[in-house]
């Protein structure tokens, strides 16, 4: 899966959790708590990530993210190692 593909999951997975940003353009450098996203917004949006993704990984280990690029390109690494 290309780190494209991911972003692209993320975006609609924001959506969903978030849907009063629907239909707004999503950057690499957005923040999730710039975007409304609370903490159990964050970690419903990482949940369903993983799901979608099939990954079982200690959510901590995608702690440390500063935005939603980075955090699209840390899921990448995770589907490329396993």
């Amino acid at each position: 899966m290309s780190k494209d593909r991911i972003f692209e999951l993320l975006q609609n997975t924001i959506y969903e959790v978030l849907p009063d940003l629907e239909g707004e353009q999503l950057s690499h450098e957005d923040r999730l708590v710039d975007l409304g996203a609370d903490s159990v917004d964050r970690a419903e949006i990482i949940t369903m990530m993983l799901e979608e993704l099939s990954l079982q990984i200690p959510r901590v280990e995608l702690t440390g993210v500063s935005n939603i690029g980075e955090l699209a390109e840390k899921l990448y690494e995770k589907v490329q190692a396993v």
